[in-house]
């Protein structure tokens, strides 16, 4: 199968390019580059790549793939904070775009990487796909649009899927720091600290990447009934936790650390828990193999490999928002996050 991921560089995208290849796939990527300074220990994969903006692709950029799996987004809540626009922009707009192009172009599959954050403040209760959206960032929000729009194009010769992952943390080529258990493990290998940005009781649902890899994998050579215009949460129903739960777990496994709070640490207004029977049962092929403890012992020991230090951890390096804002003080992007010429 000829494939399209967009997004191919980016903390998912970098472990499903060989992961796709290793099935079999001819795999294409289409990446911004914004964040090709933020390799952790070694680069992704080199393969061939649509040489365009993600807002300016056309239905000729994508002839001859049989599907699409769409990651490329603005990544985390702090950008859309920075300039809700631009998030707007790209991941919904520009999501809807591509995926019109993609059937324009005879493409079969769209798989989009939406997010559990969508449910946003969803209390207490397990929440199934049918759940109301309570968004509470422009990032949740972008991902409602993009999921009802695409939702409307769906046909007998198109047919989107829609991931809600969950939190997801893990090790990858491009590391993230700025997700929940990535960071805990992090401030914990480096500083001593378990540091908890909210005071803690927050929910979560948590995903590993490679479960969420796994899950867009048997999307595309489930049966075609198995996946048309259906949502699927991307997780475990027993992996739901509160995020003190998290760093108590995290002081488990990294030895000599503590829980402390970071200055100004509040209640966090995205509060949610999810049920996952529905991928667990319906998704033929798939079935999610991580658990937090074994993410947490996986970047444990990555970190102290790739020798990680206080310094790396704390610059701009793993950071999304950090790393943008550098670009836009070099003046390598513009303020609606194209490249200078």
């Amino acid at each position: 199968m000829r494939v399209l991921v967009t997004g191919h560089l980016g903390y998912i995208g970098a472990e499903m390019v060989p992961q796709f290849r290793a099935l079999g796939h001819d795999v294409v990527g289409l990446d911004a580059g914004f964040f090709d300074e933020c390799d952790f220990v070694r680069a992704p994969e080199r393969i061939e790549e649509l040489r365009v903006d993600l807002r300016d692709v056309e239905a000729s950029h994508l002839e001859g793939f049989d599907a699409v799996a769409h990651l490329a987004a603005l990544s985390n809540d702090p950008l859309g904070d920075v300039n809700a626009s631009i998030t707007y922009d790209i991941n919904q707009h520009a999501s809807v775009r591509l995926a019109r192009a993609a059937k324009q172009a005879g493409v079969s599959r769209f798989l989009f990487s939406s997010s559990c954050s969508l449910y946003g403040a969803g209390g207490d209760g397990l929440l199934d796909e049918g759940a109301e959206f309570h968004p509470v960032t422009p990032y949740g929000e972008s991902k409602v649009l993009v999921e009802q729009e695409v939702s409307r194009m769906a046909d007998q010769h198109f047919s989107p899927v829609y991931f809600r992952n969950a939190t997801a943390y893990g090790v990858s080529r491009r590391l993230r720091a700025d997700i929940v258990v990535n960071n805990l493990v992090g401030h914990a290998v480096t500083t001593g600290k378990v540091l908890l940005q909210s005071d803690g009781t927050p929910w979560r649902p948590l995903v590993h990447i490679g479960d969420i890899i796994n899950a867009f994998a048997a999307a595309l050579t489930a049966p075609r009934e198995a996946i048309h215009d259906q949502a699927f949460n991307v997780g475990k129903t027993g992996e739901n936790y509160r995020i003190r739960e998290v760093a108590e777990l995290v002081k488990e496994v990294v030895p000599n650390c503590e829980v402390a709070f970071a200055p100004g640490a509040s209640p966090d207004t995205r509060n949610y828990r999810v049920d996952f029977s529905k991928i667990e049962t319906s998704l033929p092929g798939f079935r999610a193999e991580w658990t937090l403890k074994q993410g947490i012992e996986e970047l444990y020991r990555a970190y102290l490999a790739g020798k990680l230090d206080k310094a790396t951890w704390q610059g701009p390096k793993y950071y999304r928002l950090k790393t943008i804002l550098g670009l836009q003080e070099r003046s390598a992007l513009t303020p609606e996050l194209r490249w200078v010429e």
